[in-house]
This record gives structure tokens, sequence and C-alpha cells, in this order.
């Protein structure tokens, strides 16, 4: 891919208006940009085929692209990251946008989930697409696990945590699991487990499997390692990624293919396959990112783009995301500052609750 950087450096001051306006144009009404149009609103005065010149070059440079022979011109993929990363002009939340969201953060009884639940609504109606909120991991520190067996092939690991919150997870242990096996499990857990988050533990335990490993039982050890594959993935469960605002992308989408496309999208979404991506798209940088199209995997089938953002807890650590995806063509200057008022809201406001 051409890097856009030095095209914009070398363009003239009327060609980098031109492409300027083209976009703002396709942005503002999701139609081509016709030369004739762009002649009433040039600062400086050119005829349509002066114009039509300068789209062509654009067109060259791979800027711009005419979906019909005919008609005016789209920004394609480069023109629209081109644009973002150097033309883009951020605008502040407007009032009622901020009253909007600050109204869903209101109630001070709401648990974290439907306050998250709330935003992502409210973010879904404001911005007309589709809203993202990844909740936070529980970082509270462990104080007791516990092993129950439910069934040869069942079993029951109880987390109890130093906010008072308990979770049960059901999964399958090793074969030939005993009572005593358990609890010898469960007695080395506890031993490393005081004080530290899940998170914690994980890499904690690895590393004393390996330097004590004639000191735990070969079944404990199992199911102490089968317990670690569950708590890895438990990321994935449904609480985590919250997504709003699926009929608002099918209203904009223009034919049978494209609602298809987003389908398949919100299809991944609901399976979480790419939660983890998603997290790591926020933690590669501080602040608002935007991908474009195919730039991210995930949305590269469904000609989205995704404005997103990480939120953090009082030590500045990240701990969750909150995004809007919608057409290439979103309002980016409106909705940038709105995703970014809206992370640090929340990650204040979770910060608080002591559930970060």
């Amino acid at each position: 891919m051409t890097n856009p950087q030095p095209i914009l450096t070398d363009m003239n001051d009327r060609t980098r208006e031109v492409f300027r306006r083209v976009v703002e144009g396709y942005l503002t009404s999701g139609e081509p940009v016709g030369s004739r149009t762009l002649t009433r609103t040039l600062s400086e005065k050119v005829s349509a085929a002066t114009v039509r010149n300068v789209m062509q070059d654009l067109e060259y440079l791979g800027l711009l692209d005419s979906p019909h022979v005919s008609a005016g011109r789209v920004p394609t993929q480069l023109g629209l990251r081109m644009f973002v990363d150097s033309l883009l002009e951020v605008g502040t939340v407007a009032p009622e946008d901020q009253e909007r969201i600050d109204a869903t953060l209101l109630p001070s009884d709401q648990d974290v989930t439907s306050l998250l639940d709330d935003v992502g609504a409210a973010l879904s109606v404001i911005t007309r697409g589709a809203s993202v909120v990844l909740a936070p991991k529980r970082e509270a520190p462990i104080r007791h696990i516990e092993f129950v067996s439910l069934a040869p092939d069942r079993a029951l690991v109880v987390l109890v945590f130093a906010d008072g919150q308990v979770e049960n997870r059901i999964f399958s242990p090793p074969p030939g699991q005993t009572p005593s096996s358990m609890r010898e499990a469960a007695n080395f857990l506890n031993a490393l487990a005081e004080g530290r988050t899940l998170s914690e533990l994980r890499s904690n335990v690895t590393n004393e499997i390996t330097n004590r490993r004639q000191e735990i039982d070969v079944l404990a050890r199992q199911l102490v390692e089968s317990g670690l594959a569950l708590w890895e993935n438990a990321g994935k469960s449904s609480e985590r990624l919250i997504v709003r605002g699926r009929g608002n992308l099918i209203e904009e989408a223009a034919n049978a293919a494209e609602i298809e496309r987003i389908r398949v999208l919100f299809d991944d979404l609901e399976r979480k396959r790419d939660i983890a991506e998603f997290l790591n798209l926020a933690e590669t940088g501080d602040g608002v990112r935007i991908f474009i199209g195919s730039e991210n995997k995930l949305f590269s089938l469904s000609g989205s783009s995704l404005v997103v953002s990480p939120y953090m807890n009082a030590d500045r650590k990240i701990i969750g995301a909150v995004g809007v995806i919608g057409p290439t063509r979103l309002n980016y200057g409106r909705i940038v500052p709105i995703v970014d008022y809206t992370a640090q809201l929340v990650g204040r406001l979770v910060s608080d609750r002591g559930k970060g």
C-alpha cells in the first residue's frame, strides 16, 4: 500500500482542497461528489474541467475512485486513511450528546455490567452505528478457591473474591480425579492465591508447577492446569463484549450483499471469536484509534470502520474498551470525541466502583 504522507506533502493547495472536499462531501452524503458540485464550494474559482483533471490525478494516485463511468468520485480506503490521519478536524462533544451519555451513568445502584450495557445502547442511538463495549475482567484479589465434583466428567470451581463476589464455573476435569486430589489442588492454589488477582495467579501458578513438580500429585497438577485453561478462556464469556445497534448498520446497507456482510460481522461478534483481538486494538495505542475497512481483520468483510478507545482504572491500567462500528463514511470528526469522552467517563466510574 502506498504511503499517503508523501503524497499529501507533494500536493499543491488546489489539489489538497479538492481532495478534502470530495472526502467531506462523501462522508456527509454517502454519494459520489462531482466536479460541478465542487466548483461551487472551492475557495479558488476554477472551471469544472480543471476540477475533473485534478480528480483524475487523485484517482491515479489511488486516493479517489469512480464507482460509475459518468459519476463523481468517492475516497478509497487509502484516501480515507490519509484524510483521517492528516486532514480530519475533530470537534468537541456536542452538549446534547454529552448529556445523553451522562444520563446513562447517573443511577448509583447499577452494577458495572448494567452500566456498560446502558452506555452501549446510548452510543448506538447517538452515533446511529453499532456500539461495542468490552467490560473489564474481574481483577479483585482472590480470597478462596475450591473444586467440587459434580459427576465423573464434570466439576465445579468456586472462586471467592475479596470484594465478596463469587463465580462458579463448570468444567470437565482430567479423568481419575478423587476428592483428595481436588483438595490438594485447591490447597496448592489457595497457598498462592492470597492477595493476587486471577491474571497474577495464572502467571505465578505456571512457574510454581514447574519449580515444585515433585511436591504436587499428578492428578492435582492436571486439575490445576485444566483450571488454568478454563480461566484463560474466561474472557470469552458473553458478559465481556456488549454489542448494540445491529439494526442501525442494516438500515444503512445499500443492498443484499452489504446486509449479508453485516450479518457475518455480527455473527463473529456474537460468538466472541475476536474478543482478544478487539482488546489488542485498544491496548496498542493511547487514546482513540480508527480502523478503516480491511485494516482490521474483524471488519474486513463488512466494509465497516471501527473507532475504538481503551478505558483505564485508577492505576492507569487498560481494563476495557469502548467503540463504534459504522460504514466507512462515518462522520469521524463527530464520532471520535464521543468515543473518547465515553471511554474516559467509563474509566472513572468503573474505578470509583472498585471493579477495575
